[in-house]
């Protein structure tokens, strides 16, 4: 989940105050004027004395952030990896289930040996599950005998897509005794929903 703070934002001459929004791969501001600049646009990222400034092809934008500048400034510069933002560890024990995502199989194989595909191995830490029809959501109530009691199973599925949707995945959850914890950006075309079993259950 992204992290936000009200500020005050100056903008082509303008200033706002407002609500900035650093997500995983964007920083927004939503005031009197809205700003959306995705980190692969900014030319120059910096920040001192609780600003933080970046420079995108719109222009120049300050946001008085105060002790967060210097923060939010680093995660701009040295985001997370896709791997370490879907959390998996050294040596966890993976399960991936039809993602085919060349970038994220290699990055995986480089986090961690113990990868099983395409039959998921029993008391896996994660199991990447791809979905990219709402039939196939029907599969999640199996594979939760392959997790582990504190693992998680990420759905993967199209982003904006009206035949499968975050509501239909989260659906499917609840019905295979789930509970979503977390979205993420998996790629350009994909999102990811987090689902583990509930603390009760464990």
């Amino acid at each position: 989940m992204g992290q936000e703070m009200q500020c005050a934002v100056r903008f082509g001459g303008n200033i706002s105050r407002g609500k900035a929004l650093l997500e995983s791969e964007a920083l927004l501001f939503r005031g009197d004027f809205r700003l959306e600049i995705p980190f692969r646009a900014m030319k120059s990222v910096s920040a001192a004395q609780g600003v933080l400034r970046v420079e995108f092809p719109d222009g120049h934008a300050q946001f008085e952030l105060g002790p967060q500048a210097e923060r939010w400034a680093e995660k701009i510069l040295h985001p997370k990896s896709l791997i370490e933002k879907l959390g998996v560890k050294p040596g966890a024990s993976v399960s991936v289930l039809g993602v085919r995502d060349s970038s994220f199989r290699q990055d995986l194989a480089e986090r961690t040996a113990r990868v099983a595909s395409p039959t998921p191995e029993k008391e896996s830490d994660f199991i990447f599950f791809a979905a990219e029809a709402r039939v196939e959501l029907k599969q999640l109530k199996g594979l939760v005998r392959f997790l582990k009691k504190s693992g998680a199973v990420w759905v993967v599925y199209p982003k904006g897509q009206p035949h499968i949707t975050q509501a239909d995945v989260m659906a499917a959850a609840k019905h295979a005794g789930l509970v979503d914890v977390k979205v993420a950006s998996f790629s350009a075309t994909h999102t990811a929903l987090k689902l583990v079993i509930p603390l009760s259950r464990r």
